[in-house]
């Protein structure tokens, strides 16, 4: 059975956030940002907004995309790093809004690259038949609602420009099913380098560190990342797991048409694109309207793309995710047409 996209939904907060709000407080101008991360705006959720609201209007607008109902669901999937609380799981609260009362929930955190992690997750759960073991493979139920969504700016110290420029907030949302032959989901690759886990993390409010008046006071809730290693990081990691990926697939890498990495950088994100031999491929960046949204970022980009009506039935898609464990998450996919009109 081939698993593949049935539909796109995605989600954006009302206050939009230029760069003249951010650049004072950080220390920086507009002209700096835009020169350093091809960012010009970002969206902040209200205070009545946590991950969960963005989630859930995002997996609406996907459910409505699919033509499939919240009931029909087997599985909800949430990405994310800013759950609404340590527990429980995130999923768990949007599939009781939703109403998938027949879906099982839970969260993966592989931080900006988490959707891609949790979109193979969720094609293996409907396709067993790829997960290999002993004894009959079971029919494979029902349809997966795979979500990224992420409230960063809860997060982040406004007072860092490493940080406080860069990031926004959203959500995207896919449905998977059941999709016809020679389209869907082809394979993916994940890796971690967790001897890198110190380049991006939020120090406090774990069992570690648990909170505290000096937690507080000394900012260890924020959000840190050590934004030069990192890009050293996604110009060594990037090109190698696109590399492995078609390599693994036997893809040629002219033959992919679409290339929705996570939206992390646009300036970072143009200089590594050509070192990625990808050279039909169009890159697609919302990133100068929606900046870092971490896990909401590949499945935000690809709703953009899908309601332009940018793809075409059959088109090879690549998506890659990379960020914080250090985590690196690709994925290729035949776009269904049929299932996805516009």
């Amino acid at each position: 059975m081939n698993i593949g996209v049935l539909g796109t939904g995605s989600y954006l907060p009302a206050e939009t956030v230029s760069n003249s709000l951010v650049a004072e407080r950080a220390g920086v101008t507009d002209e700096w940002i835009v020169r350093k991360t091809g960012i010009r705006s970002r969206r902040y959720a209200a205070e009545t907004e946590a991950t969960s609201d963005l989630a859930v209007a995002a997996a609406e607008s996907a459910l409505r995309a699919a033509g499939i109902a919240a009931e029909q669901l087997s599985w909800v999937v949430v990405a994310t790093s800013t759950p609404d609380h340590p527990q429980p799981a995130t999923a768990c609260l949007v599939q009781y809004r939703l109403g998938a009362h027949r879906a099982a929930a839970f969260d993966v955190n592989s931080v900006c690259s988490g959707f891609v992690f949790a979109l193979e997750t969720a094609a293996r759960l409907l396709s067993p038949s790829r997960v290999p073991g002993p004894g009959p493979m079971p029919t494979a139920p029902g349809y997966a609602l795979v979500i990224g969504a992420d409230v960063y700016s809860r997060i982040i110290d406004r007072a860092d420009r490493r940080t406080a420029v860069l990031f926004g907030d959203g959500a995207g949302a896919v449905v998977l099913g059941p999709v016809r032959p020679g389209r869907g989901l082809i394979g993916s690759r994940l890796t971690s380098h967790g001897d890198q886990h110190d380049l991006i993390h939020v120090e406090a409010g774990g069992s570690r560190l648990p909170a505290s008046e000096k937690t507080l006071a000394d900012g260890a809730h924020w959000f840190k990342m050590r934004g030069r290693a990192v890009s050293e990081f996604v110009a060594r990691e990037l090109p190698q797991a696109v590399r492995a990926l078609l390599s693994t697939y036997g893809v040629d890498p002219a033959r992919v048409d679409h290339f929705i990495p996570h939206q992390a950088n646009g300036v970072m994100l143009r200089d590594a694109f050509p070192r990625l031999g990808l050279d039909r491929a169009k890159l697609h960046l919302t990133v100068d309207e929606h900046g870092n949204t971490s896990a909401a970022s590949i499945p935000l980009a690809l709703d953009t793309v899908c309601r332009a009506g940018a793809f075409r039935d059959g088109e090879l898609l690549l998506l890659a995710g990379f960020g914080g464990g250090m985590s690196v998450g690709s994925a290729l996919l035949h776009w269904d047409g049929d299932a996805n009109p516009r």
